[in-house]
């Protein structure tokens, strides 16, 4: 994998953005909370413990900005470290700990028809083109305007039911309720520059680039970053009840490069019309380019986080939310009518002005490195003495004493 500069990895008006996130520390054995400034990175692990911890504080940003930790890596050689494979050195992490990593499908009117070709095809990428051309002639022209959960969706519904196209994936992209599952372990998501997880028994597979909200424990959204959602189109097309063997598996959730945290004019608002790019370099030659431009999601973000947090389902230590996506590949790779899959070996890039990039290569998932730091781990780091101590010239901090309960 090229080498890229810490610019690209940051958004493009970085120099304004409040980025925060977590580096892997050999020195002490395990994971810090930083915060991104220019080319600096601080590491505030002495005054706060988690990032989760960092976003229940009362105004995350003005923590972060106000703080008087010492610088202690360049961005630029966090990121060649990330960048390559097996360096025993300070290396960018995925930017959440504890959150719950949970996932929003079919948030995307127009995705959902490729959900209903997946089902159709039972997993079978060879009778891909045949489906969609079958499918995409039933529906008579593009839905991708149909609001989830109205009367025009109801109607939709019914005239793809009465053709025999019925699916449980038109419930969740039509119907009044989103899809919600859990993506991925507490600390099993993998950052900037660590390889991404196929597993050995997927033909038919690809990447999903997605907005992720970060929600603190109170259901406020506090930042958002980039993530990848690992998808196996074969596993999950031969039943949505293997949803959990098609997305959670070794190094299949890709999160970063920083949380961006909200504040000054980036808001949740700024959001709504992002463009997010998805840019796949195979070491055969070839090239995927695709999209998900969120002024095209069905279902508001808020919609989305109340799904997932209220009176049914609280979230002590906060969640990191995936919001779907647009992009479903359907350009031929390795024959035609067979649509896209992954090589190893795939350079994945998404991107986003305001977020930056994530970069990620694509690897057996066997094969890698298994994951061993969980949260038994962390607690022990934090509780060695490598974790936050008061700092030799003042008492504890209220702030402190506030996040670490």
């Amino acid at each position: 994998m090229n080498a890229l500069t810490d610019s690209v990895v940051l958004p493009s008006d970085g120099s304004r953005a409040l980025l925060v996130g977590r580096v892997w520390d050999p020195e002490s054995g395990g994971p810090r909370v930083v915060s991104v400034r220019g080319d600096e990175v601080f590491d505030h692990t002495d005054r706060v413990r988690t990032v989760s911890a960092l976003l229940d504080l009362d105004d995350p940003g003005e923590w972060v900005a106000s703080d008087q930790s010492l610088a202690r890596w360049s961005l630029a050689s966090l990121v060649e470290a990330s960048l390559e494979a097996g360096a025993e050195r300070p290396r960018l992490l995925a930017p959440i700990d504890l959150q719950v990593v949970k996932a929003c499908g079919v948030t995307f009117v127009d995705s959902m028809v490729e959900r209903v070709i997946e089902e159709r095809c039972g997993g079978d990428f060879h009778r891909a083109a045949a489906v969609r051309s079958s499918v995409l002639a039933a529906l008579g022209g593009s839905i991708g305007s149909v609001q989830p959960g109205s009367e025009e969706a109801r109607r939709v519904k019914a005239i793809l039911s009465e053709r025999g196209m019925w699916s449980q994936y038109l419930e969740v992209g039509l119907g009044p309720d989103p899809e919600v599952f859990t993506k991925a372990p507490v600390l099993a998501s993998v950052g900037f520059g660590s390889p991404i997880g196929i597993p050995s028994f997927s033909e038919w597979n690809n990447p999903e680039p997605e907005l992720v909200l970060l929600v603190d424990s109170h259901g406020r959204a506090r930042g958002a970053t980039l993530g990848n959602d690992v998808n196996l189109r074969d596993v999950e097309g031969r039943s949505a009840l293997l949803l959990g063997m098609a997305k959670d598996n070794n190094a299949s959730c890709a999160v970063g490069p920083f949380i961006r945290l909200f504040g000054g004019d980036f808001t949740l608002e700024t959001l709504r019309d992002e463009e997010i790019t998805l840019t796949v370099d195979g070491q055969d030659g070839f090239r995927l380019r695709g999209q998900n431009s969120l002024s095209r999601i069905s279902r508001p973000f808020e919609d989305l986080i109340s799904a997932a947090f209220g009176a049914h389902h609280q979230y002590p230590d906060g969640f990191a939310l995936f919001t779907g996506t647009l992009f479903a590949p359907t350009h031929d790779r390795d024959a035609p009518g067979q649509g896209f899959t992954h090589h190893l070996g795939d350079v994945v890039t998404i991107a986003s002005p305001h977020l930056g990039s994530l970069v990620n290569v694509t690897a057996r998932a066997e094969e890698l490195t298994p994951w061993t730091f969980g949260v038994r781990r962390l607690m022990e780091y934090l509780a060695s003495g490598s974790g936050p101590q008061p700092l030799p010239d003042q008492a504890p901090l209220e702030a402190v004493q506030k996040v670490s309960g």
